[in-house]
């Protein structure tokens, strides 16, 4: 008998005994992935734990503790992209939720206020275009800060390495700068936020009353 003939007619025989083993072998993995995923959610690794739900349910989409697991997580992860201002991903994450727990209430909930701040943020874009250049100016403007930062550090680790008073000296100006400029970004918020909340300058009428009121942005035609 030649060797492929054998090797053959081994693989046929043990197919049936593969075949039992598989049942086994697939909650082998689901129950090592759901422990995985378990132990980085006490660690509040929720990028490592979502995974390990995921990979999880790619094995197993019926398994209860997965899919619990998974919507937690993910609920977590969009409830973080939510407050970072990533409306669309964190939607985006929520749907995957919804598809191993769709009666999650947290989860729907979480949704509708989401849903509502996007609403409302493309109101606003679309009726007042300028608002969002002059918030990304400002975030741009308080990034810069952290660099005025670390400038004074690096002159400060110079002056601890040779005492040089140039670097101290360097230091101090820069932390005036750092405090001027923090100083007219705050006039800046305040002044982004009065714009806010009166709408566009010369948009809102006085009432019959003689009273004027400013503009809001919400509700709008």
């Amino acid at each position: 008998m030649g060797i492929r003939k054998l090797a053959a007619l081994t693989a046929l025989a043990l197919l049936p005994w593969l075949a039992g083993c598989a049942g086994p072998i697939e909650r082998w993995i689901v129950d090592t992935r759901v422990h995985q995923g378990d132990a980085a959610l006490e660690q509040g690794s929720l990028s490592e734990a979502e995974l390990a739900y995921r990979l999880a349910l790619k094995v197993d989409p019926t398994d209860s503790r997965a899919r619990t697991g998974f919507s937690l997580v993910a609920t977590d992860i969009a409830d973080e992209q939510f407050k970072a201002g990533r409306l669309d991903d964190a939607l985006v994450t929520l749907s995957s939720a919804t598809k191993y727990d769709p009666q999650n209430v947290r989860l729907q909930e979480l949704r509708s206020e989401i849903e509502a701040a996007k609403l409302k943020r493309e109101i606003i874009v679309s009726n007042y275009p300028t608002f969002k250049e002059t918030g990304s100016q400002i975030t741009h403007s308080y990034l810069a800060l952290k660099l005025m930062n670390q400038k004074i550090i690096a002159s400060l680790s110079k002056f601890n390495y040779n005492f040089n008073v140039t670097e101290l000296t360097k230091a101090i100006r820069q932390s005036y700068e750092l405090n001027l400029e923090v100083a007219r970004n705050t006039n800046r918020l305040i002044a982004y936020r009065q714009l806010l909340e009166q709408g566009v300058p010369g948009a809102a009428t006085a009432t019959e009353a003689g009273s004027a009121r400013p503009t809001s942005l919400l509700p709008l035609p």
